[in-house]
């Protein structure tokens, strides 16, 4: 599992993220995702530790502390919900077919 953490710095690293949750337990990752268009960051963040109970102390440390001028949200990343494909056509059932 990981941790999500939101309401980061649009300044914020990779680096200063290992840097934080490291005094909690073992950081094996961080991802920071980017916009698309703009390559800026987005503001949160997702973190990969060794153990749940380094994610358990990291998150109740965490959420609600100040950090880089900004109010943290911590907690458990909630699974990704699949997207469906884009686009009209056949699967639209807003539209009669006309063959």
């Amino acid at each position: 599992m990981s941790i999500y953490v939101g309401n980061l710095s649009f300044q914020v690293t990779e680096e200063d993220i290992t840097e934080v949750f490291t005094e909690y337990g073992t950081v094996k990752r961080v991802q920071i995702p980017t916009d698309r268009e703009t390559g800026r960051v987005r503001g949160f963040a997702f973190v990969e530790m060794s153990s749940d109970a380094e994610e358990a102390a990291a998150i109740e440390a965490l959420d609600g502390a100040e950090w880089m001028g900004r109010d943290l949200k911590v907690n458990k990343a909630k699974p990704r919900e699949e997207r469906r494909p884009a686009g009209g056509g056949w699967g639209n059932g807003n539209r009669s077919r006309r063959y």
